[in-house]
């Protein structure tokens, strides 16, 4: 038996791609980046490895009166990669220079929550919503959260509906996304 089939459980025997956090040596992000896929693509392996991401941010710096935007890693050391786990894939990962291993207790990789990718803006999850103009909602997360508000527009590409919420006895404009509002019945 292999060392990941001693580690893994039932879960991850499906086949499903999930994203994993993958540790690295600090400055290495794009060279690991760079190295899984050219791997993948030796190995023919991109059923296994669909994706690796290096997460940054654009920033404005003014030095001197001059405006440059600087890209940095919003998580430094780490990259994230989506896979479907098997022996092979985790070999390949586990074993590409400048990789520490994964995220996870002991050897054990553990896969992000659909809430976590969401949340770290690595991919975008479609959610459906059964809301038209004129239905009332309760906001679940965010500013605010347990406001309760009426659907004005719904902007189904961007996932994201505009609506009025009742603030201080006052309608107040407000633009939220599906993840942050649940209809009411």
């Amino acid at each position: 038996m292999s060392e990941l089939e001693n580690i893994q459980t039932e879960e991850f025997r499906d086949n499903t791609p999930y994203w994993y956090v993958v540790h690295t040596y600090s400055g290495h992000e794009n060279k690991v980046k760079a190295n899984i896929e050219k791997i993948v693509e030796n190995r023919n392996m991109q059923d296994l490895v669909l994706s690796i991401v290096v997460p940054t941010e654009e920033t404005i710096e003014v030095k001197g009166g001059q405006r440059k935007v600087k890209t940095r890693k919003i998580f430094p050391g780490y990259v994230i990669v989506k896979m479907v786990m098997t022996d092979e894939s985790w070999y390949l990962v586990r074993n590409t220079q400048g990789v520490t291993g994964f995220v996870g207790h002991g050897s054990k990789p553990i896969p992000l929550t659909d809430e976590e990718v969401r949340k770290m803006g690595i991919e975008k999850i479609r959610i459906e919503i059964d809301l038209s103009p004129g239905d009332m909602f309760r906001v679940k997360d965010g500013p605010f959260e347990s406001f309760i508000g009426t659907v004005d527009e719904i902007n189904d590409e961007r996932q994201v509906i505009k609506a009025r919420i009742s603030m201080f006895g006052r309608e107040t404009p407000v633009e939220l996304e599906y993840g942050q509002i649940e209809k009411l019945s």
